[in-house]
């Protein structure tokens, strides 16, 4: 953790937060004074090189703020006596967000699966197994022959052989059967497929379904909004559209016409993205638009400067000083 700091009648300080740092460098490109220099991002991204991802430096850096209200990513922490400049009015706001609306949410945990910074969580109750499928459930072993057929079909995996070592002088297959009533579902199979007719099944409650009620699924999902980078990989698996997000920038990414792409002998991009956005596909990177932040990491780790990124607009309100918009309009200036 890189920080500066100042105290002349207010007291200011600038602190960089690897952990939530990607090594975009957009701190380093709007920087009016070249304090913030960008470091090997790749080899730090692999964890060959233990060090921060920019450098700042003291001597050079005017405390401005540009940089902490620029960055997406709230790697960089800026204050004024004490007070971080996102709860201050006259500072820029990122209307960059995402939500997951729990009254839409089904608990299905997909968006927990795929979320890149683990910033999802999900608490779910499931109802009683004893409250949706009650019956009976027995094997008569003076008929068993352990053929084991009943295990091999049994979808719940509820019917376990107890297998005997054997030798010269033990010869028998097995030593028992046990059914797992926690884990059957007295569904009928393994008493349809015994040779023996050694299975006893009576299914409760397919004769009284009728008679049970509707159970519900409950829990919590929450999104910690200190952890998420607005990539979007909760809102395009959401299977009921419960998530919604709106990135900090809007634009295209693609990679060069006549860029030939190293693939699985290079994988920079992929290696540096924090939205899990590149695949390498038939030794090709191809890059996921819906899931990509625009930050251009990939950008600035491709050796060949094969990834072009153009942002078309920044989802930022609130610059009131004209110097700040125009060093932050350069975002949107070429390749990034």
């Amino acid at each position: 953790m890189a920080s500066v700091e100042r105290n002349s009648g207010q007291k200011r300080s600038l602190t960089h937060k690897n952990e939530k740092c990607v090594g975009c460098g957009i701190c380093a490109d709007i920087c009016p004074t070249e304090s913030i220099r960008l470091g090997p991002v790749l080899p730090i991204a692999r964890g060959l090189v233990k060090m921060d991802y920019i450098n700042l430096n003291k001597d050079k850096c005017a405390l401005c703020g540009l940089c902490a209200s620029a960055c997406p990513f709230d790697a960089l922490e800026f204050k004024i006596d004490d007070k971080n400049i996102k709860e201050l009015e006259a500072y820029p706001k990122w209307e960059h967000e995402a939500e997951i609306n729990a009254e839409d949410c089904v608990y299905c945990g997909h968006c927990v699966k795929v979320c890149p910074k683990d910033a999802i969580y999900l608490n779910k109750t499931m109802p009683l197994r004893e409250d949706l499928v009650r019956g009976e459930a027995e094997i008569d072993e003076s008929k068993c022959i352990y053929c084991g057929i009943c295990e091999d079909i049994c979808p719940a995996e509820a019917i376990t052989i107890e297998s005997n070592d054997i030798n010269s002088s033990n010869q028998s297959i097995a030593k028992g059967i046990n059914i797992d009533e926690s884990k059957c579902v007295y569904c009928g199979l393994c008493k349809r497929v015994c040779p023996e007719d050694a299975v006893k099944i009576v299914c409760a409650t397919c004769m009284y379904q009728d008679e049970i009620k509707k159970t519900e699924i409950i829990g919590d999902i929450v999104l910690n909004e200190e952890d998420c980078i607005k990539c979007g990989w909760c809102q395009e698996v959401c299977p009921k559209d419960a998530a919604t997000v709106i990135k900090p920038f809007e634009g295209e990414i693609y990679l060069r016409e006549d860029f030939e792409c190293k693939g699985d002998s290079c994988h920079a991009c992929q290696d540096v993205c924090p939205c899990n956005a590149v695949t390498i596909v038939e030794g090709k990177s191809t890059i996921n638009p819906d899931l990509c932040v625009l930050c251009g990491a990939c950008a600035k780790a491709c050796p060949q400067k094969g990834v072009v990124i153009k942002r078309e607009k920044i989802n930022m309100n609130n610059i009131r000083s004209k110097s700040w918009k125009d060093k932050i309009s350069t975002l949107m200036d070429g390749n990034a």
